[in-house]
């Protein structure tokens, strides 16, 4: 069977791409890189496979106008589901009021499953995949996405970078024992390591939540959780958390989404020593990001959380070469 125009620019933007991403995957994995690699070219490939045509043709008149987000008229609007509208299928019945305000990008807080009452406004996810029930379905997002496309509104998320809600499946995996979740996240048996990351990472929060570590009793362990104790950091040393992560930001991408405004990735990465801020790694994971997006949804742009000193901002744009970021947001 004849592969269609479609897919022939995939297979083009894959071979593209491949040594780069082979380089940075090896950078940063050493001899797990391979295997990296391989999960990782399988999951672009069922991702570009699954995704619906109309999307495929959105990415094909994207790619023909890389711009499109820099207009003078693009007009956005950020606003919570429930507030606005009370669920996704209510705000959809908004559309015309939003279309009356020549709204061109429209900013969702975020939506997806999150632990009730504390969830930090959504900031800590229970699943990447899944829409809050309170708020909906997967289905009612899609429907949603579909009739913003046809009036011209593209639709930004965010993605919750560095960490997930401590009732995420793989939290509760780690809290029941099992050894290959454990590995998704920074636990210590004891208070050697955290001590010597407390010597040098800042807190976020130093009167609400103080320090960098939660002890864990199932477990029986610390947890590094920067943010709040019901959020627990992903370690990005293990690829399978890159891999995962970027499997839900696709599979979000399916769903219609445009815009991914990526929460928090200066602290995605780890190192003593350090204040486990805007280390080169970081930039590592995004450049991926974006090649995986390129290859998979050119349609796709991604907007940085980068809540940093002005100079360290740039910096989060990429090279000319190598992007990173399509914007920042400060």
């Amino acid at each position: 069977m004849a592969r269609s125009k479609s897919d022939q620019a995939f297979d083009e933007r894959i071979a593209k791409n491949s040594e780069e991403l082979h380089e940075l995957l090896t950078e940063l994995y050493g001899e797990q890189a391979d295997e990296a690699f391989r999960n990782l070219t399988e999951l672009m490939k069922s991702s570009h496979a699954a995704r619906p045509a109309d999307l495929k043709r959105l990415d094909t008149k994207r790619l023909a106008d890389p711009e499109w987000y820099k207009r003078g008229n693009m007009f956005g609007m950020t606003m919570y589901t429930d507030l606005f509208a009370g669920n996704l299928k209510e705000l959809a019945k908004k559309l015309p009021y939003l279309k009356e305000q020549k709204l061109t990008y429209l900013h969702l807080m975020p939506l997806l499953q999150m632990p009730h009452p504390h969830n930090d406004g959504g900031y800590a996810v229970e699943d990447f995949d899944t829409v809050d029930p309170t708020l909906g379905t997967n289905k009612d997002l899609e429907n949603l996405t579909r009739e913003l496309r046809k009036a011209g509104i593209s639709l930004c998320l965010d993605f919750v970078m560095n960490h997930t809600a401590s009732t995420h499946r793989w939290a509760m995996a780690a809290k029941a024992g099992d050894p290959w979740f454990q590995a998704y996240y920074h636990l210590y048996e004891d208070r050697t390591i955290p001590d010597q990351y407390e010597q040098t990472v800042p807190q976020v929060f130093p009167n609400t939540a103080p320090g960098n570590f939660t002890w864990c009793e199932e477990m029986h362990k610390w947890v590094l959780t920067t943010f709040h104790d019901y959020q627990w950091d992903l370690n990005y040393a293990n690829p399978a958390v890159f891999v995962d992560m970027t499997k839900s930001i696709l599979h979000l991408a399916n769903l219609g989404v445009e815009v991914f405004r990526i929460d928090a990735v200066p602290y995605i990465w780890k190192q003593l020593g350090t204040t486990c801020r805007n280390l080169p790694q970081v930039h590592t994971i995004v450049r991926m990001l974006r090649m995986v997006l390129e290859c998979v949804c050119p349609a796709v742009i991604l907007k940085g959380e980068v809540v940093m000193a002005p100079k360290e901002l740039a910096a989060y744009f990429g090279t000319p070469e190598k992007p990173e970021c399509h914007m920042l947001y400060n």
